[in-house]
């Protein structure tokens, strides 16, 4: 058995398999619902973390507009915690935003602490007017959010990465 997860594009096939852990994640309200329709529509930007033949993460990197995209619908299995996989997801996520050239990409979170560690920084909520308006307006908890929102600035000409 390969314990080493490989992180990889998600692939059409793989939606069936990554809805029970989108799912479970929303039912604890740690991240907002996902339509499998939206995650076949969405499919080129999600990457997965696949351990022996079963998919244990997976992420998205959401493009707002030129100038910004979002970590979003980040989730590793339980059962994989401790691993890197969140690491491993999101340095693929920011490498792609990289690739494209995107100098801004944040995450609303309340794990701050993880993507800390990564690079983020702290800011408001009210710095991302593209997202609020985007999705937070509609997000029961919008009066009461209790996400923090974290930045990374891509590097230009240079990898990013720790």
């Amino acid at each position: 058995m390969n314990r080493e997860p490989r992180i990889r594009r998600a692939q059409l096939t793989d939606v069936p398999a990554m809805m029970p852990l989108l799912n479970e994640y929303a039912r604890q309200a740690e991240i907002l619902p996902r339509m499998e329709a939206d995650v076949y529509q969405s499919i080129r930007e999600w990457v997965v973390a696949e351990m022996d033949g079963e998919i244990v993460g997976m992420g998205s990197l959401l493009i707002l507009w030129g100038d910004l995209a979002e970590v979003r619908s980040l989730v590793v299995s339980p059962a994989a915690h401790g691993q890197g996989i969140g690491r491993k997801i999101v340095t693929q996520l920011l490498e792609d935003a990289a690739r494209l050239e995107i100098p801004t990409v944040f995450a609303l979170t309340r794990q701050a602490g993880f993507f800390l560690k990564l690079g983020f920084k702290l800011t408001e909520k009210e710095k991302l007017p593209r997202k609020v308006m985007k999705d937070c307006v509609f997000c029961p908890k919008f009066h009461a959010c209790d996400e923090i929102a974290v930045v990374y600035p891509i590097r230009r000409g240079g990898k990013n990465g720790r």
